[in-house]
């Protein structure tokens, strides 16, 4: 017989009809542990934005095999051993030292190709989007720190460093771990008294203090962090958070003072910041309308819900706290530095876009969430999910830009494919200014056979990343002494500047004693053959 015909004792029931209908019902399904799910969504968190932003990172990564100035320079710069670099830095370069030798070593394991020159940066903002999410999550609640974490990966400045083989977006993730444990750090201070807890508060202040070194190393224009981080500390002394002040002094002085030696080291090569133009105003706007529309979404309000999960204390910061003056103050700094001196470059304080991407993330999740619990049918992740797909087919135009060759300033790579199609062995080749001599560097087979006539000493001989040159008495020599010429230079005139005696030789034996054979302008560079006039 069936087990649901056993007896039933006759104290459990009264009514015979609804005892059967209760033993009839199924067995509950069996659904994980209310922690367990919360823990699974938290995780999700940050690793849904990394995810994206790692997938947008390695779409194109090649650039369609192409390779611009300033990645050329890492290109040669991170081949040499570490007593080149080390001889190099002395002359150029010292503030890039660190992210040379990390790309060094990762040029020893994978090779010197465009992925390994570009893959660290891919992987950085992914970190940087982890990161933005989890400061998301501890000061508004999940659904705000998976939306900042997603808007940082889409933001289209973020997408292009992302794939650029400098510095910048290993600056990005250092500031967002930063940024991160300032949260955390801020808020150890209300966590009750366990075993251990001190030991831990520690370790965020010295994870901190690690984070924000690292950043200076790899460019100290990022110390502007440490004001936009003292308004948000001071901000939260305010509010009665007075376990904060000391030891985030304590941290900063340490970090600044690790970054110190690179400042002064670094003030002896001042001038290869002076290509630096002063500030346009279109820029002004720019900074002027994203400041905007990022104190409108930090005024979002937002509730309970949004803040913390059951059952958790609300944070010890704000999310305007932390987000508005890393947005503002780093900008506002380079800008004023800049009226004494240029200086302003948005990659220089790209790390801004995190205090951008947390406010745009709460009014976002705000958002989506108002949307969802009015449509009782929609689910706020698959909301947030359809707004992300939304927003990355609007800038679809803009990242397919970004992945293109003249998304850049130049292509080193393509003009040495023209130089190997239309020089002769035993040409001259001259480069105009010397810099453009990367070409010749990093394609050296395109120039086999070719003879170089202003160099005295190469780059790696020197120390230096474009070589020495002759005097302008041995050039004009030199060039006499060639029935032909290949030249490589830019596409379109410098702008004014003084030029050296070096240059100005070139182009004033190439007028007068040499004619343009030929001339092919590509992706911002131009390839000239001159044959002597008398030939």
């Amino acid at each position: 017989m069936s087990a649901d015909l056993a007896p039933i004792p006759t104290r459990a029931v009264r009514n015979p009809a609804r005892a059967y209908r209760t033993t009839a019902r199924p067995a509950p399904r069996r659904t994980a542990p209310t922690g367990e799910r919360t823990a699974l969504r938290s995780a999700l968190v940050p690793v849904l934005p990394a995810l994206l932003a790692l997938a947008l990172g390695c779409w194109g990564l090649t650039r369609q095999h192409s390779l611009w100035r300033d990645e050329a320079a890492t290109w040669q710069a991170a081949r040499r051993s570490v007593p080149e670099i080390w001889a190099m830095l002395g002359q150029v370069d010292v503030v890039h030292g660190l992210y040379y030798l990390c790309l060094h070593a990762v040029f020893a394991l994978g090779g010197p190709g465009l992925v390994a020159l570009r893959l660290p940066s891919v992987l950085a903002m992914a970190v940087a989007a982890a990161a933005t999410a989890a400061t998301g999550r501890r000061l508004a609640g999940p659904w705000t720190g998976l939306a900042a974490g997603l808007v940082l990966a889409l933001i289209p400045n973020i997408q292009h460093y992302a794939q650029e083989g400098r510095a910048y977006a290993l600056v990005t993730a250092s500031v967002a771990v930063a940024t991160w444990l300032l949260v955390r750090g801020a808020g150890a201070h209300r966590e009750r008294p366990e075993p251990g807890a001190r030991l831990r508060r520690l370790g965020r202040w010295a994870g901190y203090a690690a984070a924000v070194l690292c950043a200076a190393l790899l460019n100290w224009f990022s110390l502007l962090v440490l004001p936009a981080h003292a308004v948000t500390v001071l901000l939260a002394r305010r509010r009665g958070r007075r376990g904060v002040l000391m030891p985030w002094l304590v941290s900063a002085a340490v970090a600044v003072a690790g970054a110190l030696p690179l400042v002064l080291a670094s003030r002896a090569q001042a001038e290869q910041v002076s290509w630096i133009k002063p500030v346009a105003w279109t820029t002004l706007l720019g900074i002027a309308a994203l400041v905007v529309i990022g104190f409108g979404c930090a005024r979002v309000p937002y509730g309970r819900g949004h803040r913390a999960g059951a059952g958790q204390r609300p944070p010890a910061l704000s999310l305007g706290s932390v987000a508005l003056p890393l947005l503002v103050v780093p900008q506002a700094g380079l800008l004023l530095a800049s009226l004494v001196r240029p200086l302003y470059i948005d990659r220089y304080v790209l790390f801004t876009n995190i205090g951008f991407a947390l406010p745009a993330g709460l009014a976002l999740a705000v958002a989506v969430r108002a949307v969802a619990a009015r449509r009782h049918r929609l689910r706020t992740g698959v909301l947030l999910a359809g707004v992300t797909a939304v927003g990355f087919v609007a800038l679809l135009p803009v990242e397919t830009g970004l992945r293109t060759a003249a998304s850049r300033v130049d292509d080193v790579l393509r003009p040495a494919e023209l130089v190997a199609a239309q020089a002769r062995a035993g040409d001259g080749v001259l480069f105009l200014p010397a810099a453009r001599r990367d070409t010749a560097l990093v394609s050296p087979a395109a120039f086999r056979g070719l003879d170089d006539l202003a160099l005295r000493e190469g780059p790696v001989a020197g120390g230096t990343l474009k070589g020495t040159e002759h005097t302008p008495a041995r050039i004009r020599a030199g060039m006499r002494a060639h029935r032909r010429i290949v030249l490589v230079t830019d596409a379109a005139p410098a702008a004014a500047r003084p030029v050296p005696a070096r240059e100005a030789m070139k182009k004033r034996v190439l007028a007068e004693e040499f004619a343009r054979a030929t001339s092919t302008e590509t992706r911002g560079r131009r390839v000239d053959v001159y044959v002597r006039k008398d030939s």
